[in-house]
């Protein structure tokens, strides 16, 4: 069974929790704090495992969680950092965000890439301490890890593209030019997942080219098998449209074209307009006038153009020199970039939730709200506009209200996480 799309849960770990622990031994009257700080929680790690060609694991396993990491402890003992938590996927998986919609990663190279990050460890008190505040009977809890519901989607690193109806001859073609051995049977929907073949011109010369299951009308709606598979074709520099100029099976070979092309660009208009050449396959069953006829409509579109029988081998050879041809005219293998968080999509999670507390032990206010964790994180501090921008969320959101109705006066310490700042009116 062929997977490639997958929702699982992912969370990071949690930090581990600050200690509050006071230093006693013997004959010293005033030992002082010495609570250590929570270790940090494990990392959510995705890797490429080229082992490993779908994404069948993840419909049996759908939640993965990370290790909390140690708490703190006393002697200013730090908690152990969590492992991270690896997860495996093969190459060409693209994880996107399901609430938002934005990339996360593309696994396409061997680099491992953090998808959650796992929380930082609270602070023991030993942190607190302070001239005036020499007994902090406090310490922090951990910081929580991003959890994310994510999306998985396989989508095959290949430089060519093969589609076209059922059954006009795409695994035939990729069996004798590759060494690719896909089942081939005089039916319909033979193909019934991807295959990934290498085709060898030369010394140092080759390419990657995909049998992509066939496509039929309305394939970009969900008919068919077809259209599971549109998002396979999306990364390939160069698509190789097999048609059946034989019409052997009693179809228009110019109507197949523009039924597979539509299909494309109801898909994806960036496929549509994708470099494209023409195979016109089982050449040797066709009369000449069906031959000339589709060559001449194919010619007055401008595209390249091939006569072949895949299943004599007739022509393959001066195919794949042309492929190899118009290959390296194009860009490498399309990658989906990484989307980060804009300052708005930063802004609407804060405006869908305001809920905060604020305490005060020790003359020390302390902020606690989730929603301020990832704001904080991408805020640089040392950068004015960075700053401003985070002073205007604390009082949009009302933080600095809640602070003035408690009380606070000008040069007390305000804390929220691990940032800690003294406030000015």
């Amino acid at each position: 069974m062929f997977v490639d799309s997958a929702k699982i849960y992912i969370k990071a770990g949690d930090g581990g929790d600050g200690a509050v622990s006071f230093h006693r031994e013997k004959y010293v009257a005033a030992g002082g704090p010495d609570g250590g700080d929570g270790g940090k929680g494990g990392d959510i790690v995705f890797k490429v495992d080229d082992n490993i060609s779908n994404l069948i694991d993840f419909r049996y396993k759908k939640k993965y969680v990370a290790e909390k990491g140690q708490n703190g402890s006393s002697k200013n003992s730090f908690g152990k950092s969590a492992p991270d938590l690896v997860i495996k996927v093969p190459r060409g998986t693209v994880v996107k965000e399901i609430s938002s919609g934005r990339i996360l990663a593309d696994m396409s190279s061997d680099e491992p890439v953090i998808i959650a990050h796992g929380g930082k460890g609270g602070r023991g008190n030993a942190h607190f301490a302070t001239p005036t505040r020499q007994i902090p009977k406090f310490a922090k809890p951990g910081f929580k890890g991003d959890e994310y519901e994510v999306q998985l989607e396989l989508k095959l690193i290949a430089d060519v593209g093969l589609v076209g109806f059922p059954n006009v001859g795409k695994s035939t073609l990729i069996s004798v030019v590759s060494a690719a051995k896909p089942k081939i049977a005089n039916y319909h929907f033979t193909t019934l997942t991807p295959v990934l073949g290498v085709v060898k011109i030369e010394d140092g010369k080759s390419f990657v080219m995909a049998d992509i299951p066939g496509l039929i009308e309305g394939a970009s709606e969900g008919v068919g098998l077809g259209h599971e598979f549109l998002r396979h074709v999306e990364r390939c520099r160069l698509i190789v449209h097999v048609v059946d100029v034989s019409g052997i099976e009693g179809r228009d070979p110019i109507e197949d074209f523009e039924t597979i092309n539509r299909e494309l660009s109801n898909f994806s208009q960036e496929l549509a307009e994708a470099p494209q050449i023409v195979a016109a396959n089982k050449t040797d069953m066709a009369s000449p006038e069906q031959t000339a006829k589709f060559k001449a409509y194919i010619d007055k579109l401008g595209l390249p153009y091939y006569e072949i029988s895949a299943a004599t081998t007739i022509g393959t050879k001066e195919l794949t020199y042309g492929i190899w041809e118009e290959l390296e005219k194009l860009p490498p293998v399309k990658k989906f970039e990484a989307q980060p968080l804009t300052k708005e999509e930063l802004d609407a999670k804060l405006l869908t939730n305001k809920e905060f507390s604020v305490t005060v032990e020790d003359g020390v206010y302390f902020v606690e709200a989730d929603w301020l964790y990832d704001i904080l994180r991408t805020a640089n501090m040392d950068d004015y506009s960075s700053l401003q921008y985070f002073q205007n969320v604390l009082v949009s959101s009302g933080v600095i209200a809640k602070l003035e109705e408690m009380g606070i006066d000008e040069g007390d310490t305000v804390a929220i996480f691990d940032f800690e700042f003294e406030y000015m009116r």
